[in-house]
């Protein structure tokens, strides 16, 4: 699609969220945030190899109101596209981030997800309006409160919520198709490599906390064998959890 035709496309699709939704007063706010994700993913194609975002994702960030899932302190400043905190020393994502790491893992509807590092809920969102069956493991639980007030209030409920370790990822629901980790890891943690499906992806980010990470897109082929490619440079609090048992 040539640039212009993504400037008409956003500029219809986020038209009729606002008449749909009755929220006219997000609409320019929307708008230019959708504009600047597909700027940015120009702008970083020879880093991600991915110039023009799925437009089923671009369509789904359309969709989901992120105003509700900061704090209310932070409304007119939902749609900026850089991350805001939202407590207890963590963030809700930038939305060019959300999108990129939405649009690497190729989901389907029908498929399963399983993040790691709820929040507020917003990424989780993201994966339920493409119509993926979502399951969302966070570790702060008033945030897993907050997140599953903000998913209800949103429309969201049939994501499923659990609060607990996210390095162990979620044994009783899995195999998934694809696996999100919304938080810093030193490693690619052993459990989720199980707990993926084969042929499944999975995205994360890896390096020290508080520190520039790489985003890595981990595969599993049908034989079990993985395969890791760097992304880019990204910057996520750190996960926390881990080895304990």
């Amino acid at each position: 699609m040539r640039s212009i035709g993504w400037i008409v496309w956003l500029t219809v699709v986020v038209a009729s969220t606002a008449l749909a939704g009755g929220e006219d007063q997000y609409t320019a706010e929307r708008q230019r945030m959708l504009r600047e994700i597909v700027a940015m993913a120009a702008d970083t194609a020879a880093e991600t190899g991915r110039a023009q975002l799925d437009e089923r994702v671009i369509a789904a960030l359309a969709r989901v109101p992120r105003h509700r899932f900061v704090p209310a302190g932070l409304t007119h400043e939902a749609y900026a596209n850089r991350p805001l905190p939202i407590g207890y020393g963590q963030t809700i994502s930038q939305p060019y981030i959300v999108a990129l790491m939405t649009d690497l893992l190729r989901l389907k509807p029908g498929e399963r997800a399983l993040e790691i590092g709820t929040g507020s809920g917003y990424q989780a969102a993201v994966l339920a309006e493409l119509g993926v069956r979502t399951y969302s493991i966070e570790i702060i639980e008033p945030l897993a409160r907050q997140a599953a007030a903000n998913l209800k209030a949103a429309g969201y409920p049939q994501v499923q919520l659990r609060v607990g370790d996210g390095y162990y990822g979620w044994p009783e629901a899995a195999p998934f198709d694809a696996i999100i980790v919304t938080a810093a890891a030193s490693h690619v943690p052993p459990p989720l490599v199980r707990q993926l499906k084969a042929g499944g992806r999975m995205v994360i980010p890896v390096g020290a906390a508080f520190m520039t990470q790489q985003l890595l897109l981990v595969e599993k082929h049908p034989d079990g064998r993985l395969s890791t490619r760097q992304i880019l440079p990204v910057r996520f609090v750190p996960l926390t959890g881990g080895p304990s048992r």
